[in-house]
């Protein structure tokens, strides 16, 4: 199974335009504010050395432990705009 974890913080106007993207998009994520899940989002951070958001991991599920395809996307490193991350998106969870 293919999963999203969008990483968000509240106030952010880019964060509130993807997150409307995405659910017009009937695209499944989890939401995962940065601001309370810190740690978390640090080593997000240190695997990218990019702490922009909004940015996203999306990965493979199979089973408790078994995480595959894992792949790390971030503003400016990975996308541009808002349109060409829903796209990569997109193309990942087909």
């Amino acid at each position: 199974m293919k999963n999203l974890i969008f990483y968000s913080m509240e106030g952010c106007p880019h964060c509130s335009e993807m997150k409307k993207m995405l659910d017009e998009g009937n695209i499944e994520y989890l939401e995962r504010d940065i601001d309370k899940n810190n740690e978390e989002y640090e080593m997000f951070v240190q695997a990218t050395d990019n702490e922009f958001i909004p940015s996203f991991m999306m990965f493979e599920n199979h089973g408790e432990d078994d995480f595959k395809n894992v792949r790390l996307m971030a503003p400016d490193r990975d996308f541009e705009t808002l349109e060409e991350a829903l796209e990569k998106i997109k193309e990942y969870l087909k």
